[in-house]
């Protein structure tokens, strides 16, 4: 059955994953934890982290993530001014806002994410928000 058309099974599971996703948080235990939570996930696939601002940038151009999960306030730049340079660079990119502070919500909103999770909310809240904003 796998090897139907010359793929082998490894290639058709690879074939199901369908969002490609950049965790970037400063905090080494919650990417772990994202991470943990989204391997759950057969269409999902973690293809990168990083710890800063720049490093956001490094990654999504050399993994062409599909989304990033990206912590309001990650170190090194403005998270409001690290979206603009995410949505100029890669206009189809999906960006998902964590944070913990009640006032990173609608600041987060306004510029320009497609989603806000709360890093308190139950984890099926943030699968629930990425496959809503991705179609999934």
């Amino acid at each position: 059955m796998c090897a139907a058309d010359f793929r082998t099974c490894s290639d058709i599971f690879k074939a199901e994953i369908f969002v490609r996703i950049l965790i970037a948080d400063d905090q080494a235990d919650v990417r772990s934890a994202l991470g943990l939570l989204l391997t759950q996930e057969p269409d999902l696939e973690v293809v990168a982290e990083a710890t800063d601002a720049v490093g956001v940038l490094l990654a999504a151009e050399k993994q062409a993530p599909t989304l990033v999960l990206l912590d309001w306030e990650l170190p090194g730049a403005p998270s409001a001014s690290l979206v603009q340079v995410l949505r100029s660079q890669w206009p189809e990119l999906y960006v998902i806002a964590l944070s913990s502070l009640p006032e990173a919500r609608s600041a987060a909103i306004n510029a320009g994410v497609d989603a806000f999770v709360d890093k308190g909310d139950p984890p099926d809240a943030l699968v629930a928000a990425l496959r809503k904003i991705s179609r999934f």
